[in-house]
């Protein structure tokens, strides 16, 4: 093992190159982590400049969007993976101390890159080995750190209990830390609300370095991560959360009908049966162009309803029978199995995938996409309906997600916490588009296509504002100049994400981080002087 000093003068050396204009700073952050850790060998372990043969594989582990793994994406100057709590205060002293922005990277699932992407010099906190996760069924409760997954979560509830869970997300690679601060949505949010809804107390490091729980950070700082999007006040370290009850069997179901199998009755109907039937079904309607099996050569839409029901199939059929006959859902449509194996069949793994599989941090999911979002406030009607499947036949290649809220979604008041979506919406939408053609043509027209189907929903999505979620990044809907900290710019997004509680938010990040240390793309700002 090399000494401080040699490796110290090794990476700076590194940094020092003619692409970096700031290798002096990179080598005062150097030294300051140094007398702020006094540890050799955690220097050594946890910071990577980009000369390191680490660099890149670690760089390239959490990038799901291969849109920002280009030859010309801004790359950070210093990758650092901290192994305790001490090392991320330190990185928070330090980066203040020399002007360094950080980005802030639990699971890399930040649609638009920005854990690890920006156009003035920073650095990538990354927090995957702050993984931690302690369940107790004493208490039902867990203690969970940012940097775990989703799938680690699950899989350490599942080896404790096969009766209890946790409404968060489908993606199993998803970082906890990323996820329940911006809300955490999941398919049991109409029984038990989101992730945050479930969170009872919370670590982060602030703007000074120093650790927090609920008690210390205050009601004002600990409603803002629970929704508001954690990285614009500090860096999240843990939630405390309730786990939920779950039955030892549950339900779930794939349906496909298009329009030639009259898909048009069946989505307008879901759109007044799935926000209102009993709170353990969540059924999501998936739309997406397709080449019909019934006219050939011929584009169709596809509209798949795909179920989670906390119960059994012979209640289930009943139940959608009576409440939704346009389904005509049939007991052999349906696949009974415990909770923990309906999470892996929404991650798409074989029925009988061992939950093992949800350790896996790193499947080949990496690829090129853009996504969306809007919600929906009053049911679209058929006609209205039948122009958006010509719309989508004619781009051929942009699909949608409709994810019914109701229940106790509808039950929570808007301020409870940041996310602000709760009663009056019917459902949220989700545009997705993927693509295997690289360069910028290719990515050009997708784009387009995706912000053409966006621009033509306008009239049957929410308004004043047309609001989105905060989980699924757009940078389309408005950004903050770089490095800049404007009032105004940050109200075009944020106010979408957060409705009302776009100024209490603003007000937070004024008490804790006045200097808006904390920034990005699209993060909270503080309030003008003359304000």
């Amino acid at each position: 093992m090399p000494t401080l000093l040699s490796f110290l003068l090794l990476l700076v050396l590194n940094l020092s190159s003619p692409s970096f204009a700031t290798d002096s700073l990179d080598a005062d952050f150097l030294q300051c982590l140094s007398n702020q850790t006094n540890s050799q060998d955690n220097i050594s372990n946890i910071v990577y400049s980009q000369t390191s043969p680490s660099y890149t594989p670690l760089l390239l582990a959490y990038i799901r969007n291969s849109r920002y793994n280009t030859t010309s994406t801004p790359k950070p100057l210093i990758i650092v993976t901290p192994q305790d709590e001490s090392h991320v205060q330190a990185v928070v002293i330090c980066a203040k101390e020399v002007g360094f922005q950080i980005k802030i990277r639990s699971g890399g699932h930040d649609y638009e890159g920005i854990s690890y992407v920006s156009n003035i010099p920073f650095l990538v906190l990354d927090m995957f080995n702050i993984k931690r996760i302690n369940v107790s069924l004493q208490t039902q409760r867990a203690y969970v750190q940012a940097g775990a997954t989703v799938g680690e979560l699950y899989y350490k509830i599942w080896e404790n209990s096969r009766v209890h869970g946790f409404p968060a997300g489908v993606c199993l690679t998803l970082g906890i830390g990323g996820h329940f601060s911006g809300g955490g949505y999941g398919t049991m949010l109409r029984k038990f609300g989101l992730s945050v809804d479930n969170v009872f107390d919370a670590q982060i490091v602030d703007v000074n370095g120093k650790i927090l729980d609920r008690k210390a950070m205050g009601e004002d700082l600990f409603w803002a991560i629970r929704g508001g999007g954690g990285a614009s006040f500090g860096v999240v370290l843990s939630y405390s959360i309730n786990l939920v009850s779950v039955p030892e069997i549950v339900t779930v179901f794939r349906v496909e009908k298009t329009l030639e199998a009259n898909a048009t009755d069946l989505v307008y109907n879901w759109q007044s049966v799935a926000p209102s039937i009993d709170n353990n079904l969540f059924m999501r309607v998936l739309l997406q162009p397709v080449t019909s099996k019934t006219n050939k050569g011929e584009k169709t839409v596809r509209a798949s309803v795909v179920a989670l029901y906390l119960g059994n199939a012979n209640t289930l059929v009943s139940l959608l029978n009576k409440e939704f006959p346009e389904l005509g859902l049939k007991k052999e449509n349906c696949t009974e199995m415990g909770w923990i194996d309906s999470v892996l069949w929404w991650a798409n793994s074989d029925i009988g995938t061992s939950p093992n599989a949800m350790l896996d941090r790193h499947p080949n999911t990496a690829g090129l996409l853009k996504r969306k979002s809007d919600y929906v406030q009053s049911p679209i009607s058929k006609n209205d309906l039948e122009s958006i499947w010509k719309k989508m036949i004619e781009q051929g290649k942009v699909g949608m997600v409709f994810n019914p809220y109701g229940g106790r979604m509808a039950e929570i008041p808007a301020s409870e916490t940041p996310f602000p979506h709760r009663a009056g919406k019917l459902f949220k939408i989700q545009y997705s588009v993927n693509w295997k053609e690289e360069g910028g043509e290719a990515e050009e027209k997708y784009l387009r296509q995706a912000r053409e189907l966006y621009s033509f929903m306008t009239p049957f999505v929410s308004k004043n504002p047309r609001s989105a979620f905060l989980n699924y990044r757009d940078l389309d809907i408005g950004v903050m100049p770089n490095g800049t900290n404007d009032y105004k710019a940050g109200s075009v997004y944020g106010i979408k994400y957060f409705n009302d509680n776009y100024d209490r938010l603003v007000k937070v990040k004024t008490a804790v981080d006045p200097q808006n240390f904390f920034r990005n793309e699209q993060s909270i700002p503080t309030l003008p002087i003359n304000v």
